[in-house]
């Protein structure tokens, strides 16, 4: 679903992302391990095609990130750390502003809607403008615009930040359903517990450079992911 081979992307002179190559399967969840300024939102925003990248490259369910964006993005989600929404929109509108970008069948839309956003408690705040909605409002406005258009690829930076117990859980249960269904997910994350209870794959990077990927079984051994996290960090 996803195939990053030798990711390279630069400032000026620092390798934010040095040579990095990760492949995601379909139904798989991966999650992207590192410290503040590792490389894990560089990786993320050239994978969604926001940033160019000057080597590598980067294919989603075999399409060429580089050769054809757009085609990406119409079977990509990209959930940001930071839910920046139009708040003079009522949550409704933002949402049908979304499928409209997507070009969802208004009864599909409408039922997709309803279903994610009765799950994540939200339904009853869909008609309030976005400018009133709290952090963990909004973060759950985007969960539901992400999932309009059925992705087969859902990329999360810090997803679980601002989400309420509850609203982690019904969060994961979502995450879960995608991936049974055969679509892939690709998040960042700073709750180690939770990726380790939720991925099948992890990748650790650390200064630009992937130092450790794989099953969660193989990077775990027979210690936490936090203790090799932590392992790793110190070298």
């Amino acid at each position: 679903m996803l195939n990053i081979r030798n990711l390279t992307k630069s400032y000026g002179n620092v390798k934010a992302v040095d040579d990095l190559s990760l492949e995601i399967r379909p139904g798989e969840i991966c999650g992207f391990i590192g410290h503040n300024g590792a490389g894990k939102t560089t990786t993320i925003k050239c994978v969604c095609g926001i940033l160019p990248f000057e080597k590598g490259e980067i294919h989603v369910n075999g399409i060429s990130v580089r050769e054809d964006p757009l085609a990406c993005k119409k079977i990509i989600s990209y959930i940001p750390d930071n839910p920046d929404i139009y708040e003079f929109m009522t949550g409704i509108q933002f949402l049908n502003f979304i499928a409209d970008v997507y070009g969802v069948d208004s009864s599909v839309r409408q039922e997709r809607i309803h279903s994610i956003a009765d799950q994540l408690d939200l339904t009853k705040d869909l008609n309030q403008s976005v400018g009133a909605y709290s952090h963990g409002m909004k973060q759950k406005l985007v969960i539901i615009s992400a999932l309009i258009h059925d992705p087969k690829l859902i990329i999360m930076d810090e997803p679980f930040v601002g989400l309420d117990p509850t609203a982690s859980y019904q969060l994961k249960q979502l995450m879960r359903n995608h991936c049974s269904q055969g679509g892939s997910i690709f998040f960042s994350t700073h709750v180690l517990d939770v990726a380790e209870k939720l991925c099948d794959q992890v990748a650790i990077i650390k200064q630009g450079k992937l130092i450790r990927s794989g099953t969660m079984e193989d990077v775990r051994g027979d210690s936490s992911l936090e203790s090799v996290f932590l392992e790793l960090e110190e070298q």
